[in-house]
């Protein structure tokens, strides 16, 4: 068994592969508080509940981490927790990705980022545009031969629902929903539709300018927490996958443990 976890700013997503099939997928808040211990509960209590043990059942782990603390937290976590061929693979500088990474200063991206170029760029083949819906919203390009060549990040849905309700007085804190109708009869339901038809327009805008920019045959491929909100008022997304960054780990995952 693999153990993959995807550490975003706000969401933490634990997923159990056997092969190439994903068995289980959890989700945690992201807390860069958390001890070693505390996660090693977590993580040990979440692989309990599937009838697995950390030391016993796993093969191997990876992380994909955008959150530093957390990122070394887990690496002592998972090297003292582990043994022999279960070493823990965690995306960085040194890791084979099996991807060419043509972008200005590969340093700075991600590791979500780059895991979802690797799992498009295998599943789909490019060109491709990937959509991460979470904290941010990043969209970014995979060329024809399958290389990442950068893209665009945008504020994601509700960290521009809290910024706006935080710096206007006279707003309110709303339930990140659609409306019935894109004109709001009232102040909460104008913010319901600026909201999310806004992120909708957003995603469509973004993905429109990069796919005339890469051409011809470009496939667009949607994941991340808050997707489901507006991916049916998106006219460009050709494919939701909730679980592409924890396939895209799983494959840099096998590209170093051989």
């Amino acid at each position: 068994m693999l153990l993959a976890v995807d550490v975003g700013n706000s969401t933490t997503v634990v997923g159990v592969f056997c092969g190439d099939r994903l068995l289980h997928r959890w989700l945690l808040s992201t807390s860069t508080g958390r001890t070693v211990d505390e996660h090693a509960l977590l993580i040990s209590g979440l692989l309990e509940r599937a009838g697995m043990e950390l030391q016993a059942d796993l093969t191997g782990v990876v992380v994909g981490s955008v959150v530093p603390t957390v990122t070394e937290t887990l690496r002592a976590l998972f090297l003292r927790e582990l043994s022999g061929d279960a070493h823990p693979v965690v995306i960085g500088p040194g890791v084979r990705t099996g991807i060419a990474i043509r972008h200005d200063h590969p340093q700075d991206l991600g590791a979500d980022r780059i895991a979802n170029a690797v799992a498009v760029s295998a599943l789909y083949g490019g060109p491709a545009v990937v959509v991460d819906l979470g904290t941010a919203i990043s969209v970014d390009a995979i060329d024809t031969s399958g290389a990442f060549i950068g893209g665009a990040i945008a504020p994601g849905i509700l960290t521009g629902a809290e910024a706006l309700a935080t710096r206007a007085a006279r707003l309110p804190t709303v339930e990140p929903v659609a409306p019935p109708s894109a004109i709001g009869r009232s102040t909460t339901t104008a913010l319901q539709s600026g909201i999310v038809n806004g992120a909708a327009g957003l995603v469509d805008g973004l993905v429109s300018r990069i796919s005339l920019e890469l051409g011809q045959g470009v496939t667009t491929v949607a994941t991340g927490g808050t997707a489901e909100l507006v991916l049916d008022r998106c006219g460009t997304v050709d494919h939701h996958d909730p679980a592409l960054t924890l396939k895209g780990l799983r494959l840099v995952w096998e590209r170093n443990a051989r």
